[in-house]
């Protein structure tokens, strides 16, 4: 036996016998653990609201809301993360469906959650005893470990967004859940916080920064006509721009709404096309209202009213609006910022389009 043939045996027996008490040479995984940029499992992807609108009817006429189900929800599944119903590794999006004067069940959970109204009114979602009635472009929050149930008192199906952090929590091994004593809980008022916070600076320019507050906001409901009313304010001030953003913030410090999750909403105007970045953290989008395409690691995403799409971390992303589009964004950016970790970078020019998405 040689030397080298007398090494190689060695080498590969000191790998069986530490695989075999569950150790692994860091040596042979640094290339997969230290990537020069972030290299996510999840993919760019785009949901088209003509087809989860049609299975969401279906959903409402099939499945009923009953205690245990607790939710009648379509996770948007991300096709990169192996089946998990996530729409970014740290990120979880679905749209809920609730029928004529259905309720859903009253619970709480460790996770913080996000509800962005599609369409229509008539919805209540009630967060501590506090009722939060629900119209098209607005944004409730649900924080974490919240009591909280939703109420459709129409005639007709109602869908929203729903925003959470599962994936992450759950990564952090900190998921609590637990479901009310009754059903639903007692109203004790109703848009409440609407009333004591409502008329405080709401929003802020492009995105938080600076800020960081552990605790969530004590406005529990923005308004759509606020924002459209500060994205006008916005655009005037910057006529030249090719689009204008907003983040929702906590009145009482300027922070992200959430500690984990951040919500803005960005109009791009018509016939303009925003600069590319590059940034940590990933990033939800459904359109409110418009039409065009984004360019997402060179491949192009035509949308439209109520599509949803997601950029996931260290993805270049550009947008083009066709007509004045207005994009809610969701993303992980007060944790990546709390941890020192949030970077973006510009792109030096436009993206060459590659390919075309196909939706399923």
């Amino acid at each position: 036996m040689t030397v080298q043939q007398h090494t190689d045996a060695e080498l590969a027996r000191l790998y069986r016998d530490l695989d075999a008490v569950d150790l692994t040479p860091l040596w042979t995984i640094t290339e997969e653990l230290l990537t020069p940029t972030p290299r996510p499992k999840a993919r760019p992807w785009l949901w088209r609201a003509e087809v989860y609108r049609a299975l969401a009817e279906r959903a409402i006429e099939f499945v009923p809301i009953e205690r245990g189900g607790e939710r009648r929800v379509l996770s948007l599944r991300n096709p990169g993360l192996a089946g998990r119903p996530y729409v970014a590794g740290t990120l979880w999006g679905g749209i809920q469906c609730l029928g004529p004067h259905e309720s859903a069940p009253a619970h709480r959970h460790s996770p913080g959650a996000i509800r962005f109204v599609l369409e229509g009114e008539g919805v209540s979602t009630t967060v501590n005893g506090d009722a939060c009635d629900m119209r098209a472009g607005d944004l409730v929050l649900t924080p974490s470990m919240n009591w909280h149930d939703h109420l459709n008192s129409t005639d007709r199906n109602m869908l929203w967004f729903d925003g959470l952090d599962v994936p992450l929590v759950l990564a952090l091994d900190a998921i609590f859940f637990e479901p009310h004593p009754e059903a639903n809980q007692q109203v004790l008022a109703r848009n409440d916080s609407e009333r004591r916070f409502g008329g405080r600076a709401a929003h802020t320019s492009g995105v938080v920064h600076d800020v960081l507050d552990p605790t969530h906001s004590p406005l529990l409901i923005y308004r759509w006509t606020d924002t459209d009313a500060r994205l006008d304010a916005e655009a005037a001030a910057r006529p030249e721009q090719p689009s204008v953003s907003v983040e929702y913030v906590n009145p009482r410090s300027g922070g992200s709404v959430l500690p984990t999750l951040a919500c803005g909403m960005q109009r791009v105007f018509a016939g303009r096309t925003t600069s590319g970045v590059r940034r940590a953290g990933n990033w939800t989008f459904v359109v409110r209202d418009g039409a065009g395409h984004s360019i997402i690691d060179g491949r192009r995403f035509d949308w439209a009213t109520g599509d949803m799409f997601v950029v996931p971390s260290w993805s270049a992303v550009e947008h083009h609006a066709d007509r004045r589009s207005d994009l809610f964004t969701l993303s992980d950016s007060p944790v990546l910022r709390a941890l020192g970790l949030y970077r973006e970078q510009p792109l030096d020019a436009p993206q060459q389009v590659t390919g075309v998405f196909t939706p399923r």
